[in-house]
């Protein structure tokens, strides 16, 4: 028996068979079908003839629904209502994780000595060049640069501290 035959003559057989294992879900049933019946075609040489076409067929497609419900258990669906949820979770998770190391930063700010933080917030605040900020700390560049280096790296160990 060729394919095309065993399509016209046991669709309704396979169809029925996977409403019933799919709990009357048509939509998954047809696609499930159509699954079945190309592998079957990819198959066909294998059938024997031990058993009725529509056994196989059954078969085929009973592996075929197993194999799509092991699919469904490893994507977990989400309705998009959740998913909506989950990400504006997420946000608000990476938010509130930013909003924190943020306070910890400014909490190692005004730690730092006067000169340092002063020269760290007109940089960070301000966006001050290193010359503005030279010039109104009544020193040069260089001083300022040099003053931000420092005041980072002490402020690189407060915050492994407080880690």
């Amino acid at each position: 028996m060729e394919i095309k035959e065993a399509y016209e003559q046991y669709f309704n057989t396979v169809y029925g068979y996977l409403c019933t294992l799919t709990g009357g879900n048509h939509n998954l049933a047809e696609e499930l079908t159509q699954e079945t019946f190309y592998r079957a075609t990819k198959k066909i040489s294998e059938f024997r003839g031990e058993a009725k076409m529509s056994t196989w067929l059954c078969q085929i497609a009973k592996y075929v629904y197993y194999q799509s419900l092991d699919k469904k258990r490893r994507r977990k669906e989400v309705s998009f209502d959740e998913a909506v949820e989950l990400a504006m979770q997420e946000e608000t998770e990476k938010a509130i994780e930013d909003a924190e190391a943020k306070m910890n930063i400014f909490r190692g700010i005004y730690k730092l000595p006067s000169p340092m933080r002063d020269v760290v917030m007109l940089r960070l605040t301000g966006e001050l060049s290193f010359k503005e900020i030279g010039d109104i700390m009544a020193q040069s560049e260089n001083w300022a640069r040099v003053t931000f280096y420092r005041a980072k790296q002490m402020l690189g160990k407060e915050l492994k501290r407080d880690e």
